[in-house]
């Protein structure tokens, strides 16, 4: 099954992603089931934003009060690559858990892709995962 996202919320990301092309940016995806319904942008607090990403720890206190209120909750995150890439890199890895979180990554040049963390696939940690952009 698809992981569904509106367009618009697509958007807000590449839109974040293209106008930071030597930092990379990150937020957070907030849903329901398997949609995207929302979405919290989050400075990067990494000491090398150029090279990986860090949520802001108050946005993410925020999102999962947010969450609790609304419903929904913390599905997993976006950050984007500014060399371009999609695909996870061996930094993303460390980091990843294997708790089927999502991982959105974006580039400067508006591609995009979707991860599910597990066991096994990408530095045996990310699966890709389909998505589908509604109008």
């Amino acid at each position: 099954m698809p992981v569904r996202i509106s367009r618009a919320l697509l958007e807000r990301i590449l839109d974040e992603a293209e106008a930071s092309p030597c930092h990379e940016i990150c937020g957070l995806l907030l849903g329901q089931g398997a949609e995207v319904r929302d979405i919290r942008v989050s400075a990067n607090v990494a000491q090398d934003p150029a090279r990986r990403f860090e949520v802001d720890p108050a946005v993410l206190i925020a999102a999962h009060k947010a969450a609790r209120q609304s419903g929904l909750r913390i599905m997993g995150h976006y950050h984007s690559h500014p060399n371009g890439g999609t695909e996870p890199s061996v930094c993303d890895a460390e980091m990843a858990v294997d708790d089927g979180s999502l991982w959105l990554i974006c580039s400067p040049s508006r591609e995009f892709r979707m991860w599910r963390t597990g066991a096994q696939g990408l530095h045996g940690r990310f699966a890709v995962c389909d998505i589908a952009v509604d109008a």
